[in-house]
């Protein structure tokens, strides 16, 4: 979906297919037509922007077969669909039963993460459309804060200790490299990938203000941020302030994922806590973090803020659950939706958009408690529909204009 901004440019709005978990490239083209097109119908667009997860194999298939690209640029094509970004976070494995530590490897620290990457931007390069000069890529902010195991057990990993300094220098410094891949790239096709760092909860840049220092380091218009919702949110970061900070630091918003998180008001109460313990599920982490006088508290899945007294509550507490936007969870718990409000007036609501790609990222729709979970593919499709309904709506509000 795409929309005029006042000053005259335009905003791409997408959706995340990283909910529709696949590996290959044949499962890319089945969700193009079994969730995406069929997405697209429900709002009654002839086109529809999609934010494409492609894991290794997939875009490594891509990279290597100019063929099986074209290929997908027709099927895009032919189903009314387009892509402006991508979703390079996870490497592999985001649909298996447990994800939990295992979306933070390879780190940056990893060549593989380097090669992945630069496998993504030459793969969006060829998917642009003849009209978009300008792709982004999100992508890991470093790596999770502690050394996990180079090869996770089938039960998960867990921290190991303190990431060491090198490993830290060893990723800025990779980043360095792509930056000069994506100068190159651009040189050689005409197209501008820029690629941003997704701050988390519980990574080495958890917070955008975590990001400014490497960043600034790096120094590189087509490296900078990443803006998701939910994960300012479950920080307690405020929009404008963040914002602000990496406008006053040159720093490129790059892509910004709109996601609410999950908000417990008062976590004491045995009735909130029961509330929270249904979406305490096994397959991704969900960070829970707490802002009290001595500053952030938090610990690294709900479950184990729900065990004992591990983390404070007399003040609320927010958790990485991407819920969907339109539909917040019933009372005793809401959802962070008026952050991302807030974060949306400030990106694309004053003078000049401070980003011009979109993406709605609620791939949680089969974790959330059975009875909230879509049954089959047609219920899915209505909700991610709606979803971007909700978000094509907030972006007229702000006085943006909807394209054919």
């Amino acid at each position: 979906m795409r929309f005029r901004h006042p000053d005259g440019t335009t905003v791409h709005l997408a959706y995340c297919t990283n909910v529709h978990p696949a590996e290959t490239l044949d499962g890319v083209l089945a969700q193009l037509r079994d969730h995406c097109e069929p997405v697209r119908r429900r709002l009654g667009r002839d086109r529809l922007g999609i934010g494409l997860w492609l894991a290794k194999d997939a875009a490594h298939a891509l990279v290597t077969d100019p063929s099986a690209l074209r290929a997908l640029r027709t099927e895009l094509d032919r189903r009314g669909l387009e892509v402006v970004t991508l979703n390079g976070f996870p490497y592999q494995g985001f649909g298996a039963e447990e994800v939990k530590y295992r979306v933070y490897r390879p780190d940056w620290a990893d060549p593989e993460r380097l090669d992945h990457t630069t496998a993504l931007a030459r793969v969006l390069a060829g998917l642009l459309p003849d009209d978009v000069t300008e792709g982004s890529v999100s992508t890991l902010p470093l790596a999770w804060r502690t050394d996990l195991p180079p090869h996770p057990s089938p039960a998960g990993p867990s921290p190991t200790g303190p990431l060491p300094a090198d490993r830290e220098e060893s990723g800025r410094k990779a980043l360095v490299t792509l930056a000069e891949r994506l100068d190159a790239l651009a040189e050689l096709t005409g197209r501008s990938i820029r690629v941003g760092l997704e701050p988390e909860p519980g990574c080495v840049v958890e917070t955008t203000r975590d990001a400014i220092a490497p960043l600034t380091a790096i120094a590189h218009d087509r490296i900078g941020i990443c803006v998701d919702t939910c994960h300012l949110a479950t920080s307690f970061e405020d929009p404008h302030t963040a914002l602000d900070a990496l406008t006053s630091a040159d720093i490129p918003v790059v892509k910004s994922q709109l996601s609410a998180a999950l908000h417990a008001e008062h976590p004491h109460l045995p009735e909130v806590r029961a509330a929270l313990a249904a979406f305490d599920e096994p397959r991704f982490l969900h960070q829970t973090r707490t802002a009290t006088a001595a500053g952030l508290r938090g610990t690294d899945d709900l479950g184990e803020a729900l065990r004992g007294d591990s983390l404070p509550d007399a003040s609320p507490w927010r958790a990485h659950f991407h819920v969907p936007l339109h539909a917040a969870p019933a009372a005793p718990l809401t959802s962070t939706l008026p952050v991302l409000k807030a974060a949306l007036a400030r990106l694309v609501g004053g003078p000049r958009p401070l980003t011009r790609h979109l993406e709605v990222e609620t791939y949680t729709w089969q974790a959330l408690p059975p009875e909230l979970r879509p049954r089959g593919r047609s219920q899915l499709a209505d909700g991610i529909a709606a979803e971007l309904a909700l978000a094509r709506d907030l972006l007229t509000d702000l006085g943006l204009k909807e394209l054919p």
